[in-house]
């Protein structure tokens, strides 16, 4: 019921928002995606949205596992793990995924962007907030809670195609166009030696749960954080035209970063 909502909502702001449309459908143009691909997607937004009350507060949803064994692997290595999850279908349910199977032997911590109103702010720390799972802030000192981790072997979640705060990422080039990109996850790597893991959460039709896709970086992270972070980019594009019909293509992804204080 929630995503039949939430379909309607998504078309509902897909047809009334002018600007909205218009990004959404630029975006999907720039990544060559033709309209029978990225049709769902608009419904797909509006379930993003209707889904979180139930992630957050109601009673655990089905989950499936697709490549559970390179977690395991990275786990066993002990240096810790990154996990990049773009905007594509739930990426609410990976963390919690996550903390569900392998928060007891290692937990994880998402970064996350504080919002701005109190009310919600506590709402979504209460609801984020559970065993084998923490947060972090988009400050210095999120920063240094999540190298803590990795050093201790845990687990983080990045959001790898959010647009960071100024000074915070680098213009890389990203379905064709430059975007400003994160340097956070290379970073981290480079310093703690931490293994890198690519995730997303596919929502299955007709209510039935989600599957949580892992693989690994197919190019490892060096010392060349710009070269880096196109790898990154352009596994992130090859991931994302897997299933077209659950990205986020009304991001605004080519946006110029805003200035934030530590």
């Amino acid at each position: 019921m929630a995503h039949a909502l939430g379909w309607s909502l998504g078309w509902l702001v897909f047809v009334v928002s002018e600007t909205y449309r218009r990004r959404f459908l630029a975006n999907a143009r720039q990544a060559g995606v033709g309209w029978r691909l990225w049709l769902g997607a608009v419904g797909a937004s509006g379930k993003l949205v209707a889904e979180l009350p139930r992630l957050w507060v109601g009673a655990p949803v089905p989950l499936q596992w697709d490549g559970a064994s390179h977690v395991e692997a990275a786990l066993s290595q002990g240096h810790g793990v990154v996990f990049l999850t773009p905007h594509l279908g739930c990426f609410e349910i990976t963390a919690q995924a996550y903390a569900q199977r392998f928060g007891a032997q290692q937990p994880m911590t998402v970064l996350y962007r504080p919002p701005r109103q109190p009310w919600l702010r506590a709402l979504v720390a209460s609801a984020r907030v559970r065993p084998g799972l923490k947060t972090a802030p988009t400050t210095l000192s999120g920063v240094r809670q999540m190298i803590k981790a990795l050093k201790q072997g845990q687990s983080l979640g990045l959001l790898p195609d959010q647009v960071p705060p100024l000074g915070m990422g680098l213009w890389a080039p990203f379905f064709g166009r430059d975007a400003y990109t994160m340097t956070l996850a290379v970073r981290l790597v480079q310093q703690t030696g931490a293994t890198v893991l690519i995730a997303w959460g596919e929502r299955l039709p007709r209510g039935q749960g989600y599957r949580v896709h892992v693989q690994a970086l197919p190019v490892a992270v060096g010392e060349d954080t710009e070269a880096s972070v196109a790898s990154i980019n352009a596994a992130l594009e090859g991931l994302i035209l897997q299933c077209p019909q659950q990205y986020l293509w009304g991001y605004e992804r080519y946006k110029n970063p805003r200035q934030e204080s530590a």
